[in-house]
């Protein structure tokens, strides 16, 4: 009689830890995706996607480079799972992009413009109050459209 193959996913040491919030934002996400999209631009649809799945990356990238309190295997886990965008922590790992909200934020080809104001540094824009720093950031916690889309 041949082996019935399971496709059961082992989990590293340490997941137990960041299991539940990792289960709440995809619950979240849920239902960003399924909630109903009538009279918002498509572009509008898509902001509550960004800001949870950002959320979900920085998280992890916090956890793995900040406080080091996930283990590598761990994080290459998370990564490989799709729990966290590979591509996008690996622009925050790069000077000057430690800001930024998504990749489609530094693509041209969908940009009139250059590139999104989050990743310009602060002093090459002038600002000298804390205050307006503060405001970059929040329009991710926020129901407010990302700066540059």
């Amino acid at each position: 009689m041949p082996k019935i193959k399971t496709s059961r996913v082992k989990y590293p040491e340490g997941w137990e830890l960041i299991e539940p919030t990792l289960r709440d934002l995809e619950a979240k996400m849920r239902e960003a995706e399924n909630d109903p999209h009538d009279g918002k631009r498509k572009c509008e649809a898509l902001w509550p996607i960004f800001r949870i799945s950002h959320q979900k990356s920085r998280y992890i990238y916090d956890l793995y480079y900040r406080r080091k309190e996930i283990s590598k295997e761990l994080y290459e886990f998370c990564l490989d799972q799709g729990y966290a965008d590979r591509n996008l922590i690996a622009k925050w790992k790069k000077p000057g992009y430690e800001r930024l909200c998504c990749l489609r934020c530094i693509q041209t080809r969908d940009h009139n413009f250059g590139v999104c104001q989050r990743r310009l540094k602060p002093q090459s824009r002038g600002w000298k109050i804390i205050s307006k720093l503060i405001a970059l950031d929040v329009s991710l916690y926020l129901d407010e459209p990302p700066m540059g889309t």
